[in-house]
């Protein structure tokens, strides 16, 4: 389950923001992705490289205002932040020891949505290819 888990969520987060209408979905993402990249900033444990990475990160997050693309490199960036953080010892939720490992599981799925341009799912739900869907939008 900790392995799977991770998975669903992401899955889950792509189809939820799937209900957001372009081009509002692509900027709500750079929102999240942004919030994302300051997640460590309260006691990430590397010092002033938190607010280093946190700048890349935000960088990414404001380009992704109108690029996909710097969205999932935000996310993919979090990712190896993530990998960091589990080795290290500090999770990001500091009571749950491996919730950095489930973030870097999970990140990478939302990053590979977001590479593809962010594509709304409920084409799949409702038994229908996702171009199909993104025509009627």
């Amino acid at each position: 389950m900790t392995y799977v888990a991770p998975v669903l969520i992401g899955v889950l987060y792509a189809l939820v923001m799937s209900l957001i209408r372009e081009p509002n979905r692509r900027r709500f993402n750079a929102i999240m992705v942004a919030g994302a990249g300051a997640a460590y900033l309260s006691g990430g444990g590397f010092g002033g490289w938190e607010f280093l990475f946190t700048a890349a990160v935000t960088y990414c997050a404001y380009r992704g205002l109108e690029s996909w693309t710097f969205i999932g490199i935000g996310w993919l960036l979090h990712t190896g932040w993530d990998l960091l953080h589990h080795i290290k010892g500090n999770p990001i939720i500091p009571f749950a020891h491996d919730s950095s490992l489930g973030c870097a599981i999970c990140d990478p799925v939302i990053a590979l949505w977001c590479l593809r341009g962010g594509p709304s799912l409920m084409g799949l739900v409702r038994g229908r290819r996702v171009e199909d869907h993104a025509a009627e939008l």
